[in-house]
């Protein structure tokens, strides 16, 4: 019985509480490495997404129109509320000077219209100037000289275009040489001898404005018509 007792009391060692092995070795819980390679690459594809989206919002932004010349703007589009049509015609050396097509006409690398003065010459219409407004307005010739002008530098011609007792568009009268204006409004009359500013000529429907270098002098000065549907 002594012995049997004595196995009973005998303390059981090796065990802890719960009867868990507290010999047992505890598992080293490893700590996982952050993937830098995946992150890196992730941010340099971001940041040439971003470098895209700036070269396209750059690319497509559109140009501004150039500034008002003579208080006449340069519009994205043609407008038609008012549009009539006058003529000019420089006569020097006793023929007609044609005036450069597309006056008044802005145009990108390509050719394509940009904007358009509300006073603006067609290639398709010689010497003919168009005018077309939001809203009726006077306009007068030397506003016309003064987008010719503005047209000029924009397209990259550094020329001004000028109009007064010495000068008409880039010819430069001599000592000799003198202006003849002559306006035809085409009520019948013919050509009328004017003596004003030429600037000042207000621009109206079916007008004929001939500015003549004399000499040699042509008269009357050559006739004008306008094409069908002008």
């Amino acid at each position: 019985m002594a012995r049997k007792a004595q196995r009973n009391n005998t303390t059981r060692t090796g065990f802890g509480k719960g009867g868990k092995n507290s010999n047992k070795r505890t598992a080293v819980k490893k700590t996982r490495e952050f993937p830098l390679l995946p992150v890196a690459v992730a941010g340099i594809l971001v940041a040439f997404a971003i470098v895209i989206i700036i070269v396209i919002v750059a690319t497509n932004k559109p140009t501004p129109p150039p500034p008002s010349a003579g208080g006449v703007p340069c519009d994205q589009l043609e407008h038609s509320k008012v549009h009539y049509h006058s003529a000019i015609q420089i006569v020097y050396q006793g023929a007609v000077h044609p005036i450069p097509g597309n006056i008044g006409i802005v145009t990108d690398s390509a050719g394509n219209p940009t904007c358009y003065y509300w006073l603006h010459v067609h290639t398709s219409n010689p010497n003919v100037i168009h005018i077309e407004a939001p809203a009726s307005q006077k306009f007068t010739l030397g506003q016309f000289f003064d987008v010719w002008t503005a047209w000029n530098r924009t397209m990259g011609q550094p020329q001004a275009e000028l109009l007064d007792s010495s000068h008409v568009s880039s010819i430069a009268l001599t000592a000799d040489q003198k202006l003849v204006v002559y306006i035809d409004l085409q009520d019948g009359k013919g050509p009328q001898l004017y003596t004003g500013d030429p600037k000042a000529i207000e621009l109206k429907n079916h007008e004929v404005i001939t500015l003549e270098i004399t000499p040699p002098e042509v008269t009357p000065p050559p006739a004008f018509t306008f094409a069908g549907g002008l």
